[in-house]
């Protein structure tokens, strides 16, 4: 693989691995589990304000796959005798936050990590985060694996797919060819960027990102193949709330049984995901070994 070069803008790297591995170096002992939240009251949900299709804001309000099943996870809680109360916020610091203590949940599209899975355990993944590659619409260059092979890949700095570019890496070789140079951006946004302007051949990332790009902009950008193994997107749950964990995992089963998290799947990410593990990820193996990583 060639050397990689970032380009350094001074924008904050919004979703990345690095920015979590800074801020979450240690689990906080603060952390409330369901007893602590009845005597409260309430569950303390934080979420995202600029991650579409997961949680977006329209005119001011909410909007999104979370904004839709936050009735449903408020209604599950009532029978469980306690309400649910949400805050919107940027993704930077937000797991920080829930770490410290200060949320009891972040109810939000994150990627399961190994660096996250050292502070937090994560509820039955609710979405795919496989890694697929986007090209130009009509790049013709562009099909399998082996045409990859030394083009110009970007990704955004420090996050979870530039972590397991490795697989790729390894899907080349397989091809007896090598991996161009890889770009890496503070965000997507700039990536596609320079996508679309020609500077890069193709970029990857999670499938749900792919999907509601090329669904937004399909006459400037085409979805590719898988270039991983799976990935999840769950919910992350610090490690001192087990009975958390499990209320979670009730919650994911009751949606799942009567088709509303089908639906909403359909809906938001274009797609159900039937095939997504149903039990919690709670620690770096189990994680390797459902995402086919070993």
């Amino acid at each position: 693989m060639k050397h990689s070069h970032t380009v350094c803008k001074p924008a904050g790297l919004l979703r990345t691995l690095a920015l979590a591995a800074c801020l979450l170096g240690v689990a906080s002992t603060a952390s409330a589990d369901v007893a602590d939240i009845k005597t409260r009251g309430y569950l303390s949900v934080a979420t995202e304000d600029d991650y579409a299709p997961f949680n977006y804001i329209v005119d001011g309000k909410p909007e999104g796959f979370h904004k839709e099943l936050l009735e449903d996870l408020k209604a599950y809680a009532k029978t469980q005798g306690f309400d649910v109360r949400q805050e919107i916020l940027p993704w930077t610091g937000l797991l920080a936050s829930v770490s410290s203590g200060k949320y009891d949940m972040a109810f939000t599209g994150a990627l399961v990590t190994d660096e996250r899975l050292r502070v937090f355990n994560f509820a039955p993944p609710f979405a795919s985060a496989q890694h697929f590659y986007v090209k130009r619409a009509g790049d013709n260059r562009l099909s399998d694996i082996a045409s990859l092979c030394g083009k110009t890949v970007g990704v955004q700095a420090g996050s979870a797919l530039l972590a397991r570019l490795p697989e790729l890496k390894k899907m080349m070789a397989a091809k007896n060819c090598q991996m161009g140079d890889v770009v890496e951006y503070p965000s997507y946004p700039e990536a596609y960027a320079d996508l679309a302007n020609g500077r890069l051949d193709y970029v990857v990332n999670a499938l749900i990102s792919v999907n509601d790009l090329v669904k937004t902009r399909g006459d400037t950008f085409a979805k590719g193949i898988a270039v991983s193994g799976d990935g999840f997107a769950a919910w992350p749950v610090p490690k001192a709330s087990p009975e958390l964990l499990k209320f979670l995992t009730g919650f994911m089963d009751h949606i799942r049984d009567n088709g509303r998290l089908a639906a909403l799947q359909t809906k938001w990410f274009g797609e159900a995901f039937p095939s997504m593990p149903k039990e919690p990820v709670t620690n770096v193996e189990q994680f390797h070994k459902l995402a086919g990583m070993e």
